[in-house]
């Protein structure tokens, strides 16, 4: 069970973010990261250097954010803008410190970075994700070219 029913976070003075609907040809999870792939979108991989989305909840089919989009459906990718707040996707055993460098996975789901790493996004609150599955954490997206000393 998610901690939060939406990804999109706010605030609640921005309008929603500006979003891209594009097939994918994988399953995704909602916050997890996008990447453009051609006319399509794809799975972020592991510390992706693009520009990326964060899939959306399917609020269309009346889906919640622990029901992934099916392969060959059209996603919905929501532009990342640094003064808006997401709730992104952890791993399960993932700590997150308030302030963490979160990167990508190779399944496009956030993960600490390391030192050499492009910074995706930075948490907005601390979080232990001992829950045994994946689970949403409160970030805020860095600005381009923010890397891990």
């Amino acid at each position: 069970m998610a901690r939060f029913n939406k990804i999109y976070a706010g605030p609640v003075t921005e309008p929603t973010p500006q979003v891209q609907e594009r097939i994918c040809a994988a399953a995704v999870l909602p916050g997890t990261a996008l990447v453009e792939s051609g006319a399509n979108f794809a799975q972020a991989g592991a510390n992706t250097g693009e520009k990326f989305y964060i899939a959306q909840d399917n609020y269309l089919a009346l889906k919640g954010v622990d029901d992934a989009w099916p392969a060959g459906d059209t996603v919905i990718g929501m532009e990342a803008l640094d003064e808006q707040f997401f709730n992104v996707r952890v791993p399960t055993g993932t700590n997150v410190a308030r302030g963490a460098k979160l990167t990508t996975s190779a399944a496009g789901k956030f993960v600490l970075a390391t030192a050499g790493q492009n910074v995706c996004v930075f948490a907005e609150e601390a979080f232990n994700n001992n829950t045994g599955s994946d689970q949403l954490v409160r970030a805020r997206v860095a600005r381009r070219n923010a890397a891990v000393a």
